[in-house]
């Protein structure tokens, strides 16, 4: 049977794990309980004679005690409820005769009155912000609604808009109505009807623009409309301007039926609006958890007290824990199923199952086992393959200094690639691995679906089936050579299996991994077009795996070109590995990942106005002057480049080591407990800690083999040259952990359970 502290421990919010009750620290308060009554117990009589009277006493009373019914426990223990000017509800037990003398039971319910007052503040705090979430969803709600019957009956009066900025409405609404029904010889009850969808949005805290449109209708007659503006609270001013024009959408081909209101526009706010609902029944149902584990703490904990105490003394302070706020409210609960019935109506047109299928999503599903045993068969497969072609390699000469440079141009940068990539696979699988050991929630640092997001056994699998087919056919190639192949056909192999894998990436089936896959183009795609999309975590985080794999960028470079070469015949494979365009290009790949992650942080600049996004601008801009003068040495190997590479990757390996310990781990703070360490830490070997810094101080300074120029073979240097980016990938892995295991640790100090939605409409009277 699993102790109750282990099944808390695995159901309790992660982000919220200072605020439930301590049941480990009220344990061993009733182990000492336990241990004191013990010690008394085995005293002689004759050394503690007073105590031994005290021991007499105690026994005839609890024997007393025993005897009687239920309705006189409460006179051995009195919990008083006091409402403080907050109206915070603050407990106190004040214990009878029978446990004055034990300073170890009224440190136990000192304790446990802290907890029940920390747990209850909690509560009504998060209820609070709760409630009021609900009560802001709702308004935004009923201005979605409006302006859906608003767009409703535009499009029944069959109005084609056009904007004019000649006409100025009058100040009150039932003013513009009528000044618009005048021109436009509208009825009074279409007047009535549009005073009052004005009024309606501007209790809902619509604003109206100053101007009219002025439209022609199919028969050519002009016509008059109103024209609203719709303010936006989302973060950046460029989404701003997306709700700021929401009725300015430009007119539509004559005769097709022109709107007022973007449709488009519209349904992105109701997306919005439809993911904060989720959000806010997510949170609360979180809440709701939250009571009852407490709860289920607080009973448990008392029964033990009861045991060890050979009392009942708990039934009274039970009775007031459930007579206390996060159990007796009722407002999470009403609050669910008001969010229900709201969402179930005008999300999913009253169809509950399709309802509660936003609202509570599938979990990810268990492991299979079939996922464990082809992790296990790949990895065999691959470990296999790649004996075999160590040995064919030897056998054919691949590793001599006589090799042909054309097989290590066709064969290296494309195995390299996929190496490369599957180790970085690897090293992934190894921090989801981690990440739920130590139940750090990166499904929600990063925003992933727990149905869909991919788990260590997963990240494994795609790096074992990876390595398997590089290694099958880097073996078929040698095989196919040896044979007598032509080099122009056998060659082909790595330029096929490269398409095949970008076939497989883009693969609109939903077949290995579709949502990952997608999500993985679609953070490209975001990383490719800093800084005009919002830079989210996962963005910046996957940049930053980019700036570790600058090696696998040139491979890939390589590989491409070397594949037009010999499919398209577009130029000759040599012009690939020199030339002047070879070396332009061989600077931008050095700089691209470095530069989109400078402009990842002056986009957080611009929309934080954080100064500290420049600062960490600055390192990525070192590092690309750093990167730029390594690779003229390359070209240039005099005594003046050297000592230019040296300097600027001297000062770029100090400020990434800075940024690394000082602000992406949360290391070396002056004022912590753990020396040269954080006050929080999730693993509890502090060690471990210190050799992750040591190491990856030696892992930053590898770059210096890269300026030795060891007098080594074209093979063996290209061999150094992989070691040194595997260790590049591996540091990059070690980084990842502690990274994240800072950006949990601060969700904790925030309480951060739940994801903030921003919201399409804001208020007029809101200064936010």
């Amino acid at each position: 049977m699993v102790k109750f502290s282990k099944e808390l421990e695995a159901q309790l919010i992660p982000e919220w794990k200072e605020a439930f009750v301590n049941y480990r620290q009220l344990k061993k308060y009733i182990k000492n309980i336990k241990l004191k009554r013990l010690l008394n117990q085995s005293q002689p009589p004759q050394q503690t004679f007073g105590r031994s009277i005290f021991d007499s006493l105690r026994f005839v009373i609890n024997k007393l005690y025993n005897s009687h019914n239920d309705n006189n426990m409460q006179d051995f223990i009195q919990v008083k409820k006091t409402i403080t000017e907050e109206s915070e509800e603050v407990y106190e037990t004040e214990l009878a005769q029978l446990f004055v003398e034990e300073d170890e039971v009224q440190v136990f319910f000192a304790k446990l009155d802290g907890e029940l007052n920390k747990v209850n503040q909690f509560y009504k705090k998060q209820e609070i912000e709760f409630v009021e979430r609900g009560e802001i969803l709702n308004k935004q709600l009923n201005i979605l609604l409006d302006l859906k019957q608003l767009l409703s009956n535009t499009r029944r009066k069959n109005h084609s808009l056009r904007p004019s900025n000649t006409e100025i409405f009058p100040h009150s609404p039932g003013q513009r109505s009528e000044s618009v029904g005048k021109r436009k010889n509208l009825s009074d009850s279409e007047v009535s009807e549009m005073d009052e969808v004005i009024s309606t949005l501007e209790r809902n805290g619509l604003s109206f623009v100053n101007s009219a449109m002025r439209v022609k209708t199919k028969k050519g007659k002009p016509q008059t409309a109103i024209r609203i503006d719709i303010p936006a609270t989302t973060p950046t001013a460029v989404t701003s301007m997306l709700w700021e024009d929401l009725v300015n959408s430009p007119m539509k081909a004559a005769g097709c039926g022109g709107e007022v209101f973007n449709k488009r526009k519209i349904q992105c706010a109701e997306k919005m609006i439809r993911s904060a609902f989720v959000e806010l029944y997510k949170g609360l149902d979180l809440l709701k958890t939250y009571s009852s584990l407490n709860m289920v703490a607080f009973t448990k904990i008392l029964k033990k007290f009861d045991k060890v105490s050979c009392q009942k003394a708990s039934t009274n302070y039970l009775k007031e824990v459930k007579r206390s706020h996060f159990i007796s409210s009722d407002k999470v609960v009403r609050l669910m199923d008001e969010v229900e019935c709201t969402f179930t109506k005008h999300f999913t047109n009253n169809d509950r199952k399709r309802a509660m299928k936003f609202l509570r999503p599938q979990q990810q599903p268990k492991a299979s086992h079939m996922v464990t045993f082809l992790v296990g068969l790949s990895t065999g497969c691959s470990v296999s393959l790649c004996c075999v072609y160590v040995i064919l390699a030897h056998l054919c000469g691949i590793f001599s200094p006589n090799t042909e440079q054309a097989y290590m141009d066709a064969v290296y940068p494309v195995s390299s690639v996929f190496v490369l990539l599957s180790l970085h696979l690897f090293m992934y699988g190894c921090n989801l691995y981690m990440w739920k050991s130590t139940r750090i929630n990166h499904n929600f640092i990063f925003e992933f679906s727990p149905s869909t997001a991919l788990r260590h056994r997963d990240a494994f699998l795609m790096c074992t089936t990876l390595m398997t087919t590089v290694f099958g056919a880097m073996v078929m190639h040698l095989l196919l050579r040896a044979a007598g192949f032509s080099p122009s056909q056998v060659d082909a192999i790595p330029g096929i299996l490269f398409l095949f894998f970008v076939g497989l990436l883009i693969c609109p089936f939903d077949i290995f991994y579709r949502p990952t896959r997608f999500c993985f183009i679609r953070v490209i795609r975001n990383i490719a077009c800093s800084p005009f999309y919002k830079v989210l975590l996962v963005d910046f985080f996957m940049a930053d795996q980019l700036t570790s794999q600058i090696p696998l960028l040139r491979h890939l470079e390589t590989t491409g070109c070397h594949t037009f070469a010999r499919v398209f015949k577009s130029h000759h494979p040599e012009t690939c590995h020199s030339g002047r365009l070879y070396v332009e290009i061989t600077y931008l790949i050095s700089f691209l990942p470095y530069w989109w992650r400078a402009l990842q942080c002056a986009r957080r600049w611009f929309d934080d106005n954080d100064i500290n996004h420049l600062a960490n601008m600055g390192k990525y801009v070192s590092a690309m002057v750093a990167a730029g003068a390594r690779v003229t040495y390359g070209r240039q190997d005099n005594n003046l480049w050297f000592a230019i590479v040296f300097i600027t990757s001297g000062v770029a390996t100090v400020y990434q080591l800075y940024w690394d310990f000082v602000k992406d781990w949360g290391f070396f703070n002056p004022n912590s407990k753990n020396p040269l360490l954080r006050d929080d830490l999730i693993l509890k070997n502090k060690s471990i800690y210190y050799m992750s810094i040591a190491l990856n101080v030696v892992l930053r300074v590898a770059w210096v083999e890269t300026i030795t120029h060891l007098n080594v073979g074209p093979v063996q240097r290209r061999l150094l040259d992989f070691f040194l980016a595997s260790l590049e990938v591996i540091r990059r892995g070690h980084w990842n952990f502690y990274r994240l295991e800072n950006e949990h640790l601060n969700n904790v100090g925030h309480f951060r359970a739940v994801k903030a939605v921003p919201l399409p409409f804001r208020d007029i009277d809101s200064d936010n």
